[in-house]
C-alpha cells in the first residue's frame, strides 16, 4: 500500500475499529500524522491542538486494526498508558501480518 492510499483508507475508516490494517497502512498513516502535527505546531499552538484532536480517533482506529491484523485485541492499545510497558505496542506494530484469516477477518490486500 502506498502513502496516499494508506492515508485515504485511514481517514475514510475514521472511527472504524473493526477489520485489519496492514503494516504499511499503519506506518504510512503514522508518518502522515507526524508530518501534519509538525507543520501544525509550526503554525500555531491552537492549530496543533485542532489537528491532534482531529487525528486522534483515526490513529486509535488504525492502531486497533493493526493489532487485529496480528491476532491481538484492540484493547492492547491501553498499554500505551503504562510507562515502559507501552514499548510492547511498538513490538506488536512491527510484527508481520498473519497470512490466514483470524477472528477479525481476512488478511488485508496490501
Amino acid at each position: 500500500m502506498d502513502f496516499q492510499t494508506a492515508v485515504k483508507t485511514c481517514l475514510s475508516k475514521y472511527a472504524d475499529f473493526t477489520g485489519r490494517a496492514s503494516r504499511s497502512e499503519f506506518w504510512w498513516f503514522v508518518l502522515a500524522q507526524l508530518v501534519v502535527l509538525i507543520v501544525a505546531s509550526l503554525i500555531h499552538r491552537f492549530v496543533y491542538g485542532i489537528a491532534a484532536l482531529g487525528l486522534l480517533l483515526p490513529a486509535l482506529a488504525v492502531g486497533a486494526r493493526r493489532l487485529h491484523d496480528i491476532g491481538k485485541s484492540g484493547w492492547f492499545l491501553l498499554l500505551a498508558l503504562i510507562p515502559l510497558v507501552n514499548l510492547v505496542l511498538i513490538y506488536f506494530y512491527v510484527q508481520p501480518t498473519q497470512p490466514e484469516s483470524n477472528n477479525y477477518g481476512e488478511p488485508p490486500a496490501a
